[in-house]
């Protein structure tokens, strides 16, 4: 950990953020570990977003208020180099955030993975449950989700009257999802409560009125188009990737690496089963093999906890210096069954430690370490929890509002997948089967850069007898990963209904990879380039190349 400063005017500014963002949105607050907000819950309505970005409009202008005020001299107000930073990331990060607000792109949010049914649904899996005090706090939130999912509607509705709806099958994924939470056997039966308590019940009931208010009132107005088009689309990339994208480079750049990894996973293949055999083929043989064969989430628990201290106590002191309190992460089984594989970070005073979470869908009992070891690398270490964690140990020198509020999925995303190549680099893959795993990573991260630009801008197929759409998309994503169906639907309603943001992994590494070889260029080491990079927290991809190279 690098030497301690005095907290900033700035810095103080942005705590001051932080937890108005915390009163504001409890569910944020409740992700950070921010106490004080666990009973409470937003009702995303168009109030709640105006308030969001009056607040983030104040901020900017205290950024820009605070910098005229500073002239670099000795004074106490003035910025040091954290502060300059500090001022670039909220001015990328906060002026995005206000321009999607003025296009109506909050009113308007609804998709599979990432819109306000998700988030008070997932809020209440990190909320513990050892307490009284504790399950009076899910109580409360439980009671409160009847007008969140109001005021919810009331946003979706107002972006309607003004044309700006969710692609069909976005509303049919969240219809879908919200009767899940209304039946029998919802996830709200097991965030801690008796299923049969009054505040549950009300909430399936509000889950259920929300799932007929979408069919009746917002699936007819729904268009069938997926397309965003060029104008959305940038300032999502942007929002995601963190950096300014050529889109039409990165879509060939996209298909030119596709094709390399696919060469390379053809060239394994033929030397673990001979030239005659596909790569889908070598999937379903590496899938009954019983040596990376896992029966059961118990099973897949203690498999990814295993691998995950391992590699913790393998890079320790060698590639990387882990704070103490990193060294924890904790392997869950999400209750949502949705398909996904995701992280979720330590509280800021790592009470909460972070843990990797997979959401295993209804009557998946076989898992496949072949295909997964790479998964927990980027999940885990030195993957998010590496990255994340070590942005909140530098508490000496970040603030609030960068250690836990900011994140850049291009710079966190990228990294991630950086780190599943860093692993194979570090020789964590001499046995075939996970190599062809992590290339199995690689070539569907590449190939989500294609599908999405493509479907999204309305690109020619690569062949050129047509034009993306989400028939084509899918068949595409079938044809370059190893997941199965379940997961896949669940894939391709992510990448179409959440521009931008699957590409954002590619993309970053990408430019992870670029910075890395411009600073051992320069004569850095990769463990000094890692910890110089990873000490900044999440921040665009532009700032980091500024902050990190000479």
């Amino acid at each position: 950990m690098s030497q301690s400063r005095t907290p900033s005017l700035l810095d103080a500014t942005c705590e001051g953020y932080v937890y108005d963002l915390a009163a504001l949105s409890p569910t944020d607050a409740t992700s950070w570990g921010i106490a004080g907000y666990d009973g409470q819950l937003q009702d995303f309505s168009p109030d709640y977003w105006e308030s969001i970005a009056e607040r983030t409009r104040e901020m900017i202008a205290d950024v820009d208020a605070l910098n005229d005020g500073t002239d670099d001299s000795d004074d106490d107000d003035d910025f040091d180099d954290v502060d300059h930073v500090t001022a670039a990331v909220l001015r990328d990060r906060l002026r995005i955030e206000a321009d999607l607000h003025h296009r109506g792109e909050y009113l308007r949010l609804l998709n599979n993975i990432e819109s306000p049914v998700q988030i008070i649904r997932d809020s209440f899996a990190l909320m513990p449950t050892d307490t009284a005090e504790q399950l009076d706090n899910i109580r409360s939130r439980m009671s409160q989700v009847p007008a969140a999912l109001a005021g919810y509607r009331e946003s979706l509705a107002e972006a309607a009257g003004h044309g700006m709806v969710a692609a069909h099958r976005q509303v049919e994924a969240v219809i879908s999802q919200c009767e899940e939470l209304s039946d029998s056997g919802s996830v709200l039966d097991g965030v801690g409560l008796d299923a049969d308590v009054a505040e549950v019940e009300r909430a399936k009931d509000a889950f259920a009125e929300m799932a007929d208010w979408l069919s009746t009132e917002i699936a007819p107005q729904a268009p069938y188009e997926d397309s965003v088009g060029r104008e959305r689309y940038e300032l999502f990339s942007h929002h995601f990737v963190g950096d300014v994208v050529d889109l039409d480079e990165a879509y060939e750049w996209g298909l030119h690496e596709l094709r390399t990894v696919i060469q390379e996973q053809k060239r394994v293949v033929a030397d673990l089963y001979g030239p005659e055999v596909s790569v889908r083929a070598a999937y379903r043989k590496l899938n009954q093999d019983e040596r990376y064969t896992l029966k059961g989430t118990d099973a897949l628990v203690e498999w990814m906890q295993g691998v995950a201290d391992q590699t913790i106590a393998d890079l320790h002191g060698t590639e990387f210096h882990i704070p103490e309190p990193v060294r924890t992460l904790e392997a869950r089984i999400d209750p949502a069954g949705s398909g996904s594989i995701f992280y979720t970070p330590p509280s800021d005073d790592f009470s909460r430690p972070g843990r990797m979470w997979w959401s295993v869908p209804a009557g998946q009992e076989n898992f496949h370490t072949w295909q997964e070891l790479t998964t927990v690398f980027h999940e885990g270490v030195p993957g998010h929890h590496l990255q994340l964690g070590q942005a909140i140990a530098e508490r000496d020198n970040l603030n609030l509002w960068r250690r836990l509020a900011c994140w850049n999925s291009g710079h966190g995303e990228g990294w991630a997948l950086y780190a599943e190549t860093l692993m194979k680099e570090l020789g964590y893959h001499e046995d075939p089967g996970t190599y062809l795993g992590y290339l199995d990573s690689q070539r569907l991260r590449l190939a989500r850069v294609v599908l999405d630009i493509g479907v999204h801008l309305c690109k020619k197929t690569p062949e050129g007898t047509g034009v993306w759409d989400g028939s084509y998309a899918k068949s595409f994503l079938r044809e370059n990963t190893a997941m199965d169906d379940v997961n896949l639907h669940f894939e391709l309603e992510r990448y179409l209904g959440w521009p931008g943001q699957a590409p954002s992994y590619a993309l970053g590494q990408r430019l992870w990879l670029q910075a890395r070889e411009e600073a051992l260029a320069q004569g850095q080491t990769a463990r000094e380039f890692h910890a110089n990079a990873l000490r900044l927290g999440s921040v665009p991809m532009s700032v980091l190349r500024d902050e990190v190279l000479d």
